[in-house]
């Protein structure tokens, strides 16, 4: 096993990481006897990935590289003769403290916008399906319900480990929403008529692109997902099994989708359905989903952020450290319940900042940190090629997510002045000359 030397390549084999792992100590060791299976780290990535991406996809098709990055990702946190922890530890380890923060502030955003919005699907999918019945209650109090929901798991297991059978149920979940938004699919072909379809848009292709990078937008999340397996070199087996099966899933979701509804595709693409059980069954399956997706998300951000507090059995007594870590975890439902509930067009607003940060989490950080940290020159002709256009593809849906997000945000905006100083405003100019 090679070190860096003046810019040669020190990538390593699986073999060379079973080594490190075996060697290495971080935490109180690293022995993984009881860590989980490899099987158990594909349903984790299958299921942060896979899920609300799957039902936005047609809607991108309309509109208009990451497994090798989940690879190098992992590579990297070994570059260094000793295993890193995290993803913010890959870019200090490549840029130093500045990357690091950065590298943060990009994953937070994702950990914890993801789940922000997550509870507003959730808490609006329960109020519109109970709307009228019994069962009725506001959003606010529906994504209250959701938040607790999320926070037994959240705060009860300590590591994606221990979560991961959640990950099951959540895939399982996934996977049935296609199928019955397939089936509809199908059947609503002979009454949909013709539908118009557009073999490429080109001036929405970028942002298109973006919609398809949020749908892979697991990198932030496999670090601990991989501290979880018990055959850390399994993970290029792993990760590519977990995105090919989302990338199937996707298909079979985004291609009907898009030739029975063509132009009229909207996103999430079960709202296509026909009134009825089938549309009913797919809003409840899929909250499910992104109530099972959320405690990972947020476990994958709060371990992040324990290793920086040195919340840890190494520095407290088990009660301490298990008083310390509830408290912290509580402390962030609360802060994402209150975000949920009252940020206004929070939706738009981090479509801006997920244009950022998922592009730069998948497609430009890892290829960057990876070259970085095991030399530039030795590596195959391939890699170079598949490099560029991975971050070419990065740095596109970027500039053209962002620039859409910042459109929808304007749009919002003035339709927010426009109701103030044409409905709002006069109304109440009118009521108070009205009172006096």
């Amino acid at each position: 096993m090679s070190i860096k030397d003046h810019g040669k390549d020190t990538s390593l084999s699986n073999e060379d990481i079973a080594s490190i792992v075996s060697a290495s100590t971080f935490g109180h060791g690293d022995d993984r006897s009881n860590q989980g299976s490899s099987f158990t780290a594909y349903f984790n990535v299958v299921c942060v990935v896979a899920g609300t991406g799957t039902l936005g996809l047609p809607f991108a098709l309309r509109q208009g590289g990451w497994i090798d990055t989940g690879v190098i990702l992992i590579r990297s946190l070994y570059s260094k003769n000793k295993r890193l922890t995290s993803y913010q530890e890959v870019a200090e380890a490549s840029f130093g403290a500045i990357g690091g923060w950065v590298a943060f502030f990009f994953t937070a955003v994702t950990l914890v916008g993801v789940p922000v919005l997550y509870l507003l699907l959730a808490g609006q999918n329960l109020h519109s399906v109970l709307q009228g019945t019994s069962g009725e209650l506001t959003f606010p109090i529906w994504v209250i319900i959701c938040a607790v929901l999320v926070t037994l798991p959240f705060v009860c297991f300590k590591s994606l480990k221990e979560i991961g059978f959640l990950s099951t149920f959540g895939v399982l979940s996934t996977t049935v929403v296609i199928f019955i938004v397939l089936a509809v699919a199908v059947r609503e072909k002979g009454t949909q008529g013709a539908k118009h379809h557009d073999a490429v848009i080109w001036d929405q292709f970028p942002i298109a692109l973006s919609s398809i990078a949020f749908s892979f937008g697991g990198n932030p999340v496999y670090a601990h997902v991989e501290a979880g397996m018990r055959r850390p070199q399994d993970w290029t087996k792993v990760v590519t099994a977990g995105l090919t099966t989302c990338v199937v899933l996707y298909f079979l979701t985004a291609v009907p989708g898009y030739y029975v509804y063509g132009v009229d595709a909207l996103s999430p693409i079960y709202d296509n359905l026909p009134e009825g059980g089938a549309k009913i069954a797919s809003v409840i399956i899929i909250t499910v989903h992104v109530l099972l997706a959320t405690p990972i998300l947020l476990t994958s951000f709060a371990l992040d952020l324990e290793k920086m507090f040195q919340i840890s059995t190494g520095k407290f007594s088990t009660k301490v450290e298990l008083v310390l870590r509830s408290a912290m975890r509580l402390a962030l439902m609360v802060i994402i319940t209150v975000i949920a509930i009252y940020v206004p067009f929070f939706g738009d607003f981090m479509s801006l900042l997920g244009a950022f940060s998922n592009c730069a989490l998948i497609f430009i950080f890892p290829v960057i940190f990876y070259f970085k940290l095991t030399g530039f020159r030795g590596k195959a002709w391939w890699e170079y090629i598949l490099a560029f256009f991975t971050v070419l593809l990065g740095v596109v849906g970027l500039i053209f997510g962002t620039i859409s997000a910042c459109q929808a945000l304007y749009s919002y905006s003035s339709s927010l002045a426009y109701s103030y100083f044409f409905i709002y405003k006069p109304n109440f100019e009118t009521l108070y000359c009205t009172t006096l």
